[in-house]
C-alpha cells in the first residue's frame, strides 16, 4: 500500500516541475492518444523515451515507476493470459497449451500490457511532478470556458483535485489499521478467496469511518475559512505560459506526427 504513487507529489525546481499546469494536462491527454496510436510493439520504443527522458530531466527516482507499476502486476499477468488464450489466430502447435495460443494473441497481449503500463508511468509523472494546488488552477482554468453555461468548473477540478490528493493518506490509514489487526490476532492470508475477503472487513469498516471523518474535518475547515467556491477568488500564484510550455508541446507533438508518419510508411510486422 505504500507503493502507491498516484496522487503523490515530490516537490522540485526542474524543467518539469516548472510547467505550467494547463500544458502538463493537456500534453498528458497528447500522450495517451500516443499511446493508443502506438500499433507495434518496436514504436513503444517513442513513448519509453519520452518517459525517461521526463524522468531524467525532473531528477525523480526510477523506483517511482515501479512502486507505479507494482500494484497493478496481478492483474497485468490476468489480462495478460486472457488476452493469450481469447485471442483468435492461427494456433502455434495441436497440443494444449499450444492450440490455444498463435502469434496474434502473443501480440494483443503485449500491447495491452504495454499499454497499461505506460498510461499509469505517465499519469504518475505528472502527479509526481505536479502539486495538487497547481493540478487545481490547471484544471479550472481549462474547463473556464464552459462557465458560460453555468458548468461549475471550479468545484469539479477541487473534487478531482481533493480525491488525488487524499489517494496516499487512505492508503497509509489503511496499512496502520492493517497492522493494528494484525498485532490482534488477524489473519488475511490463509484460507480461499472467499474468506480472505471476508478478512478485509475490519478493515474496510474502520477505514471508511477514518474517510467520513477526514471529510468532514475538511468540510468544516473550508467553512471556517469563509470558503464559498470559486467566484471572486483570487490566487496568490498566477500560472503563466513560457517559453518551455511551448517546447514540450512541440515535442510531445512531434512524437505522435512520427509515430503517425512512420507506421504508414514503414512495415512493422510486430
Amino acid at each position: 500500500m505504500r507503493d502507491i504513487t498516484l496522487g503523490q507529489f515530490i516537490p522540485g525546481d526542474s524543467c518539469i516541475h516548472n510547467l505550467d499546469p494547463r500544458t502538463k494536462i493537456l500534453l498528458m491527454i497528447v500522450y495517451i492518444v500516443l499511446v493508443f496510436f502506438v500499433k507495434s510493439i518496436i514504436i513503444f520504443l517513442v513513448p519509453l523515451a519520452l518517459i525517461i527522458a521526463v524522468l531524467l530531466l525532473s531528477r525523480i527516482s526510477l523506483s517511482y515507476m515501479w512502486k507505479s507499476i507494482k500494484p497493478l502486476r496481478f492483474l497485468l499477468i490476468i489480462m495478460f493470459i486472457l488476452n493469450l488464450f481469447f485471442t483468435k489466430g492461427e494456433p502455434l502447435g495441436d497440443f494444449f497449451p499450444l492450440s490455444y495460443i498463435s502469434l496474434a494473441s502473443i501480440r494483443q497481449s503485449c500491447f495491452i500490457a504495454l499499454r497499461l503500463i505506460f498510461l499509469v508511468c505517465g499519469t504518475s509523472l505528472m502527479t509526481l511532478t505536479t502539486s495538487p494546488l497547481a493540478l487545481t488552477d490547471g484544471l479550472e482554468r481549462l474547463l473556464a470556458p464552459l462557465k458560460k453555461i453555468r458548468f461549475p468548473a471550479h468545484e469539479l477540478a477541487l473534487m478531482m483535485t481533493i480525491a488525488l490528493r487524499f489517494i496516499p493518506t487512505l492508503m497509509e490509514e489503511a496499512d496502520k489499521i492493517k497492522k493494528a489487526q494484525l498485532a490482534r490476532g488477524a489473519d488475511f492470508e490463509s484460507g480461499n478467496i472467499l474468506k480472505r475477503a471476508k478478512s478485509m472487513i475490519p478493515i474496510l469498516i474502520p477505514l471508511f469511518v477514518s474517510a467520513f471523518r477526514r471529510a468532514d474535518e475538511l468540510a468544516l475547515a473550508m467553512e471556517s475559512r469563509c470558503y464559498h467556491g470559486g467566484d471572486g477568488r483570487t490566487k496568490m500564484h498566477q500560472i503563466k505560459l513560457r517559453l518551455a510550455d511551448l517546447w514540450a508541446s512541440l515535442v510531445v507533438l512531434g512524437l505522435l506526427a512520427l509515430i503517425i508518419v512512420v507506421q504508414e510508411l514503414v512495415y512493422i510486422p510486430w
